[in-house]
């Protein structure tokens, strides 16, 4: 006698870390992770359209800040094996906008995010950008939805520094 029963779909895919260890990643997450990158990929694309309407030019950033040295480093690279693509987009902030205003050049950084937070990180890599006076001010941008119509709203980073501990 056999005893047919339904294959149950696997719940978990394995996957490695940079250092080889094993992870299983829940298959409903990294279908949502992929989502979530692709919604916030076209965000990306709108607020660079905003900006550029409002006669910004705006270039990605490919560097970024390290806490401990407080120095600008290039932004680590990252290799996707499956598609064979470089990912260059991993710096902080997302975008630098420059505008030329009385014949001199207007520099703000602006950082990208759908829901408007920074990560406790990002709100140190601002402070220490402000300090040293890399970027005049940081912009974040925040998706705002009325009815059908996105918006992008700007936070100015100096509101969430006064929020600040």
């Amino acid at each position: 006698m056999e005893i047919n029963s339904p294959e149950k779909e696997t719940e978990y895919k394995p996957s490695f870390d940079e250092k080889g260890n094993l992870i299983l990643k829940k298959k409903s997450n990294i279908k949502q992770g992929k989502k979530s990158k692709a919604k916030g990929g076209t965000f990306e694309l709108l607020v660079r359209k905003n900006l550029e309407e409002k006669n910004w030019i705006v270039d990605k950033w490919t560097n970024n800040l390290d806490l401990d040295t407080q120095r600008i480093i290039p932004a680590k690279r990252k290799f996707n094996p499956f598609n064979k693509v470089m990912t260059i987009g991993t710096g902080f902030p997302d975008f630098i906008a420059f505008q030329n205003s009385n014949d001199k050049y207007d520099l703000i950084g602006v950082e990208v995010k759908v829901n408007g937070t920074l990560s406790k990180e990002e709100k140190e890599k601002c402070k220490v950008y402000l300090e040293k006076k890399v970027f005049r001010e940081i912009l974040i941008a925040k998706k705002k939805k009325e009815k059908n119509k996105i918006y992008v709203e700007y936070i100015n980073f100096e509101e969430i520094k006064k929020r600040m501990r």
